[in-house]
């Protein structure tokens, strides 16, 4: 089951896709993550398909990541009198806390925290932005607006404030139930929504203290005014379109995946693309063009990660979805054009240890034409480090911690194995060249770079490099 792509594939299970037949017909195709999502289902039905992806990664003997996707607050609407009611632009509509059904001329929206935020001039986005309405007056408990643009309003539709912070935890009462399950359960990454500024990712951080790696989705613009401080908290980030082209104008959301993707690998953290990357394929057995070709930027920009969402939780054609997925990044990978492109965007390496390490494995690999760069990790810094330098072979990571393997399968160009722990040098180029061989990465006569930290064991010290080359007898 060795992959021959570097960039990733995460499938989220739903519906469509939760049996442990089709988790182990996607994960033949391709995907390399699970996603569960914690917006929807109950926690009995998650434990099932956790449960279903830990036997087909037993089966296959390949470690899996399972990202836990927290639901963070929902503001919506309350509900209409008569179901719904049609909005004219020109309008006026009122917004306020009475509990009372709405009608034509008002609406229940049970968030003081948006008027608290709220100023003149501001837009509210309804039903992710098929309605706007402008805010001319306001107080604690109500905002009077303008309809900008008409449509019509339904039964709790969801309500976006652009350009606004709101007063809010990324993490609802639900979310905190949900997160202790999910922990308890044991998934390898929790993905945050609703990150407004570096405050949220903190307490977030705080909660799972250590237990799981936290990834932060970018999906409101006061995020994006706190990047750099939100990457250096987070152990990884999502570009979370979908959200994002709702509060910014979509002629934004291209440049802001590449600028994401680009401090990202800056700093070294995983980035992971999402939302509608094949979303025809939901009810088509094929992508469209467009799909192909957006697919397609993101491994060019070097994103660590591409993500299918409904395609493969509720979609007709879900395997499907994940093996042309996996068809277009191992055509662009193959690409004479990827190989320039990600070596003229390689990041200089920081004044560290496992940095100057880490570019010198690449720069070694590269002129000994190496199969493959082994990495010792007990924490997975090594690994992530050899990963930021964006080598032309594979990354194999070694490591004797089954959740750092998994955590490190959501990471460009790494494939992880568990082994125990090395004692010797001459026990480190053993082991490296074995599991090599085994796993196909290598073969008699061709060569490993491998880096490690000494004394062994102790994370956070990669301050060695050895050649070996396969034997024989290896």
């Amino acid at each position: 089951m060795r992959r021959t792509r570097s960039t990733k594939i995460i499938a989220t299970l739903g519906p469509a896709s939760s049996s442990p037949e089709k988790i182990d017909a996607l994960f033949q195709a391709g995907a390399d993550v699970f996603r569960l999502n914690f917006s929807h289902g109950r926690h009995e039905e998650h434990r099932q398909v956790f449960e279903s992806i830990r036997e087909t990664e037993l089966k296959y003997r390949r470690p899996i990541g399972v990202l836990m996707d927290v639901q963070g607050p929902k503001l919506r609407l309350g509900e209409f009198a008569a179901g719904g009611a049609r909005l004219m632009a020109g309008m006026p509509f009122r917004l306020d806390l009475v509990p009372e059904a709405g009608d034509i001329r008002r609406a229940s929206l049970p968030h003081p925290e948006i008027f608290a935020a709220l100023a003149k001039g501001i837009d509210l986005l309804i039903d992710d932005g098929k309605v706007r309405l402008r805010v001319e007056h306001h107080g604690a408990d109500f905002a009077d607006t303008r309809v900008i643009t008409g449509g019509v309003l339904s039964d709790h539709k969801g309500v976006n404030v652009p350009g606004v912070i709101l007063d809010l935890s990324p993490l609802t009462e639900k979310d905190r139930r949900d997160l202790a399950f999910g922990l308890e359960m044991g998934v390898d990454w929790v993905a945050l929504s609703f990150v407004q500024r570096p405050e949220d990712v903190a307490e977030a951080r705080t909660l799972i203290d250590g237990r799981a790696a936290l990834l932060s989705k970018l999906e409101k613009p006061s995020a994006i005014d706190h990047l750099h401080d939100i990457i250096a908290l987070s152990d990884a980030v999502m570009v979370a379109r979908g959200d994002l082209g709702v509060e910014v104008p979509p002629e934004n959301v291209p440049i802001l995946q590449k600028r994401i993707v680009r401090a990202c690998r800056q700093t070294g953290k995983p980035v992971v693309v999402a939302t509608q990357m094949l979303d025809s394929m939901v009810h088509a057995p094929t992508p469209t063009r467009a799909e192909a070709s957006d697919v397609a930027t993101a491994v060019y920009d070097g994103a660590d990660a591409v993500m299918l969402s409904a395609e493969t939780a509720v979609g007709e054609y879900g395997v499907e979805a994940v093996t042309f997925m996996d068809r277009i990044i191992n055509r662009v990978e193959r690409d004479n054009a990827y190989a320039v492109i990600t070596a003229a965007s390689r990041e200089r390496p920081e004044n560290t240890a496992a940095d100057a390490i880490s570019a010198a494995a690449c720069q070694v690999a590269d002129t000994l034409k190496a199969a493959a760069i082994v990495t010792y990790t007990s924490s997975g810094s090594t690994t992530l480090r050899a990963a930021r330098e964006r080598p032309a072979v594979p990354i194999l990571c070694l490591t004797a911690d089954l959740a750092v393997a998994r955590r490190l399968s959501l990471v460009w160009g790494t494939h992880c194995a568990v082994a125990r722990e090395i004692g010797s040098f001459t026990d480190m180029i053993r082991k490296a060249c074995r599991v090599a061989r085994r796993a196909g990465f290598a073969q008699e006569g061709e060569g490993l770079v491998i880096t490690a930290g000494v004394p062994f064991g102790t994370p956070g010290t990669t301050n060695i490099l050895r050649i070996a080359w396969l034997e024989e007898a290896d």
